[in-house]
């Protein structure tokens, strides 16, 4: 089983940096001015990310050369707390040779629907574990 880890470090002033195993920062706030992404604004991107990853790998398995391609992902959340996406609306723009409504269309339900795991792991119940170590 494949484990993957991130580290998110406080920085002070409602600033965080996360960082991957290669540390790799990206940073997170909600300060005024922004400086980095909100969380929840981290999760769209990583949902929309998933899915145009395995797209475009799939595009390129079937030599169709994208002259243009991005994903846009938009999220209503709920008004109490805990203000989780209560809908996600994930939209492909794709332009190509040879690419055709259908073709994009299929590709698109392959990626999005068996191997984003970003998109199944938010569709599935998921053991989440807190565990607190005070003054390590």
């Amino acid at each position: 089983m494949d484990t993957v880890k991130v580290a998110v470090h406080h920085l002070g002033n409602n600033k965080f940096v996360s960082l991957n195993k290669a540390s790799i920062p990206v940073m997170m706030d909600t300060a005024d001015p922004r400086t980095g992404h909100g969380p929840m604004e981290l999760l769209l991107g990583g949902l929309a990310g998933c899915t145009a990853f395995d797209f475009v790998v799939v595009m390129e398995k079937k030599k169709i050369n994208l002259t243009h391609y991005r994903v846009e992902a938009e999220g209503e959340r709920a008004d109490d707390h805990p203000r989780k996406y209560t809908k996600i609306i994930v939209t492909h723009y794709a332009s190509g040779e040879g690419l055709t409504e259908e073709i994009l269309a299929k590709y698109v339900n392959l990626s999005s629907n068996k191997y984003c795991s970003v998109k199944a792991t938010l569709n599935c119940d998921v053991e989440i574990r807190t565990v607190l170590l005070a003054n390590p």
